[in-house]
């Protein structure tokens, strides 16, 4: 299997030759901080943007009513003055949607390093999953692209956040931001099958599991997730 001679052409080959990716990046090191940075700037720049066009007196009563809609007008106001700064809540935005990443992806690495160690032969540390966990979440770029294109081409500054996840249920069947189901939608993306295909072929290369354990150990994560969060708005 011929492969890839840099990290660059990895993130372009993980299109079409993702077997010949993650066999290449299980024998280099230090390339994972290039999709790190990728997907880093390319999740922070559509809330620079949205921040910067967005009503933000609209934005501000939408998310106290969103939050905060059946507490008292006093809590509410509580919640209003907390969220009254746009800076802070851009830089907010900003910082934290590299935290969350950083931080779901040093899960998302424990979860496999615990469920590959059935592998006797699976010689890959906690680090090298870490490193792994940044390669399949590259599909998170092309939603992050798409985010841009919808904030820049939108009319109206009164746009809901909900545009920033682009490919996530909720914007693809209008789901208001009031509703209970709407965080839920929201965490429903696209992309994530892309992101479990990735993971499936990943696995194929750094273990000697069957497909259909690899598939499982691909999916499980999201499906756990997305149940839980159904569990809590229905119970």
């Amino acid at each position: 299997m011929q492969q890839v001679s840099n990290p660059f052409q990895a993130m372009k080959d993980i299109i079409t030759k993702p077997n010949q990716v993650f066999a290449t990046i299980n024998e280099v090191h230090n390339w994972s901080w290039i999709p790190f940075l990728f997907i880093a700037v390319t999740g922070a720049f559509p809330i620079y943007l949205y921040f910067n066009f967005v009503d933000f007196a609209w934005y501000n009563e939408l998310m106290v009513q969103s939050i905060a809609g059946d507490l008292s007008p006093a809590e509410q106001n509580s919640v209003r003055n907390v969220m009254s700064d746009q800076a802070q809540s851009l830089w907010a935005g900003v910082f934290g949607s590299v935290l969350v990443a950083i931080v779901s992806n040093a899960i998302l690495a424990l979860y496999f390093n615990i469920f590959t160690k059935a592998d006797e032969e699976c010689v890959q540390g906690y680090t090298d999953w870490y490193g792994f966990a940044w390669w399949v979440s590259l599909p998170t770029i092309v939603a992050s692209l798409i985010s841009i294109v919808v904030v820049l081409l939108a009319q109206d500054n009164q746009l809901s956040p909900v545009a920033m996840a682009p490919t996530s249920l909720a914007f693809i069947f209008s789901v208001d931001m009031t509703s209970q189901w709407s965080s839920l939608m929201q965490s429903i993306r696209l992309e994530s099958i892309w992101m479990m295909y990735l993971t499936t072929v990943g696995l194929s290369q750094w273990t000697n599991f069957s497909a259909n354990r690899n598939y499982t150990i691909a999916i499980s994560p999201y499906l756990i997730i997305w149940g839980i969060r159904t569990l809590f708005i229905i119970f």
